[in-house]
This record gives C-alpha cells, sequence and structure tokens, in this order.
C-alpha cells in the first residue's frame, strides 16, 4: 500500500521504504548515466533524500530496467567487457541481482515489523517467473 513506502525501522533517520527504492534505481543510474547519455536514452534520478510516490518509483525502475537491458546487450556484443568493472559483465549482473535482493529483503522485514500484510502475489511472484 502507499502508506507503506513511509514504514522505517530506523530510529535514526535510516531510509524509509520508498527511499531504499529510490536508492536501489539509482545505483542502477550511476552505472548506467555515461551509457544512457551516449545512447540518447532518458534516466532520470531521485534526490539523496527524496522518498518518490509509488508511481514515479514504477516510472525510475521501468525508465533503468530499459536502460540496463541495452547496456547489458551492449556488454555481451563486446564480449562481456564493462567499463570500470573488471570482472565483465556476468558478475556485474550478479551484483546488482545481490543489491536489489538485499534491499528487497530489509523493505520486506521493514513492512511486516511496521504491520502492513504482504500479499502473497508480492510475497510470491517473485518466484513464479513463468506467470510473466
Amino acid at each position: 500500500p502507499d502508506e507503506a513506502l513511509k514504514a522505517t525501522m530506523s530510529t535514526r533517520g535510516g531510509r524509509d521504504i520508498a527511499r531504499q527504492l529510490a536508492h536501489v534505481h539509482n545505483v542502477r543510474c550511476w552505472r548506467l548515466k555515461s551509457f544512457a547519455k551516449k545512447s540518447a536514452m532518458k534516466l532520470t534520478d531521485f534526490e539523496k533524500n527524496d522518498s518518490p510516490l509509488k508511481k514515479e518509483l514504477l516510472a525510475a525502475f521501468v525508465q533503468s530496467g530499459a536502460v540496463m537491458e541495452k547496456y547489458m546487450q551492449h556488454c555481451i556484443a563486446n564480449g562481456g567487457a564493462v567499463s570500470n568493472f573488471k570482472l565483465g559483465v556476468v558478475p556485474m549482473l550478479g551484483y546488482y541481482i545481490s543489491h536489489e535482493t538485499h534491499h528487497r529483503g530489509h523493505i520486506y522485514l521493514t513492512m511486516k515489523q511496521c504491520g502492513f500484510k504482504i500479499t502473497d502475489e508480492l510475497k510470491w511472484g517473485i518466484w513464479e517467473w513463468k506467470k510473466r
């Protein structure tokens, strides 16, 4: 629910759920900015303390997801080389999966501990790849 985006377990000013999601998008953007500019693809990030609305987050993830897809295709076409990431495209993809999974776990835990029910669709949907 929209009100869950403001949930946080932090007592010292840590990120609410919206800011965690904005951070995940911004980490994608940091990698993709140069490529997006060269490719004339739009890529917009959030300010550090922004707590975006759900529709803004969804639009941001669609945007960064599309640019990441093109970037990955570009890297693969260039033999798997990635600028500023010596290990190549596969470990880089692993990094982003790990980073986003880390924050997804924090978000789920925050929602649960703040009393928000996580729908079965949200809870199990990430595992049902063939239904997408």
